[in-house]
């Protein structure tokens, strides 16, 4: 199979992910919130950010590195954390992280992934961030964090921007709950997409096994299952206690708010996360990209990560140009493994990459910090 052919782009993997998983497992993945007109906005948004187009560059070599947080890159871009990541494809987790690894890329492991943090130890290599939902307990925060150290994960990102469950009515009309709810519907989609049911079935039934360790001594219902009876609500005092806690770096994800940025960066957070969470938690905020250049303006030294609305390789330019540092990818490397198993993570970066080069080429940069020169201005 020719994949450069089948799907040379993010969206030839969404709709094969689409066909090739249950109806249940891609609303999962691909729905936001409400009617999701922020995720359209964050697409849309995008698609307005426009570079000048050079000609007579003659020659030229790219030059996709960068340095961030002290380390050396080959590519500006990773894989974000996706809750239940192994609901998309049986073991998702393990391939995802092992081709980041190989790729020399950034994985985040979601605290509410299918798997715990040693299983992923033997393949993270030196790329492993962890995305924390705060525990309200004391010692289960402690814990986790240090779990998640011991198994080698550098890097700890704390989201902020989950103070109540979203209401995500995709998923509801999909009846997919949290643990399942199996009706005539969810078998008769698992029937009928065998290859997933057969791995999903031989990997074991999915479920949140890192909050069900600590859990497992508390009541967890279908409408209080593990990940919520476990989770607070952090607030400003909670970023003092872990910055004296976590001896790594620490980013705060969920900002999109100037002022909040300045201020994360005033207690002790060493880079700020621009997102809106992809549109899946509230609709009515603005598209990530349009908070974008007002939080680097705040914190003009400060490392920023990017992510919410990015399609391919254009969409990280265009991140880059207006003051990302980084930019992070959930959808499209759960469209990847979903459509392609352990193939599609290797060829989505193949893809994005391919897509960088030939953007750059014509606008005629060379190399990452060329970009906000290239910017179409009002």
């Amino acid at each position: 199979m020719n994949l450069d052919t089948r799907f040379p782009a993010v969206s030839d993997l969404r709709e094969r992910a689409r066909r090739r998983v249950p109806h249940f497992v891609f609303e999962y993945l691909d729905s936001a919130t409400g009617r999701e007109d922020q995720h359209g906005r964050n697409q849309s948004a995008l698609q307005d950010v426009q570079f000048w187009p050079s000609v007579l560059e003659g020659d030229q070599d790219f030059d996709l590195s960068t340095r961030f947080l002290d380390r050396d890159y080959p590519l500006p871009f990773g894989c974000a954390p996706v809750g239940m990541s192994g609901i998309m494809w049986p073991r998702a987790e393990k391939i995802l992280s092992a081709a980041c690894a190989k790729a020399g890329i950034p994985y985040c492991m979601s605290t509410v992934a299918t798997v715990v943090p040693e299983t992923l130890a033997p393949l993270i290599g030196d790329q492993g961030w962890f995305q924390m939902y705060f525990p309200k307990d004391l010692e289960i925060r402690a814990d986790m964090m240090r779990r998640a150290k011991e198994a080698g994960f550098h890097t700890l990102i704390l989201t902020v921007d989950t103070p109540l469950e979203s209401r995500r009515e995709r998923q509801r009309r999909a009846n997919l709950t949290i643990p399942p709810k199996v009706d005539a519907a969810m078998i008769w989609s698992m029937m009928t997409h065998p290859t997933w049911t057969i791995g999903t079935l031989r990997e074991g039934i999915p479920s949140l096994k890192l909050c069900e360790d600590y859990a497992k001594d508390m009541e967890a219902t279908s409408v209080a299952h593990a990940g919520h009876v476990i989770r607070g609500n952090p607030s400003w005092e909670d970023i003092t206690w872990i910055r004296e806690r976590w001896d790594g770096p620490l980013l705060v994800k969920g900002i999109q708010k100037a002022e909040d940025a300045k201020r994360l960066v005033e207690i002790g957070a060493d880079a700020i996360w621009v997102s809106n969470h992809s549109g899946r938690q509230f609709d009515g905020g603005p598209a990530s990209i349009t908070c974008l250049p007002a939080i680097r303006e705040a914190v003009p030294e400060t490392p920023i990560v990017f992510d919410s609305g990015v399609a391919g390789g254009l969409d990280i330019l265009r991140a880059l140009a207006l003051g990302a540092n980084f930019v992070m990818l959930g959808r499209a490397f759960h469209y990847a493994v979903g459509a392609l198993g352990e193939a599609g993570p290797p060829h989505l970066i193949h893809i994005l990459k391919e897509d960088m080069m030939s953007c750059m080429g014509q606008m005629g940069a060379t190399n990452l910090q060329n970009l906000q020169d290239r910017l179409v201005t009002p």
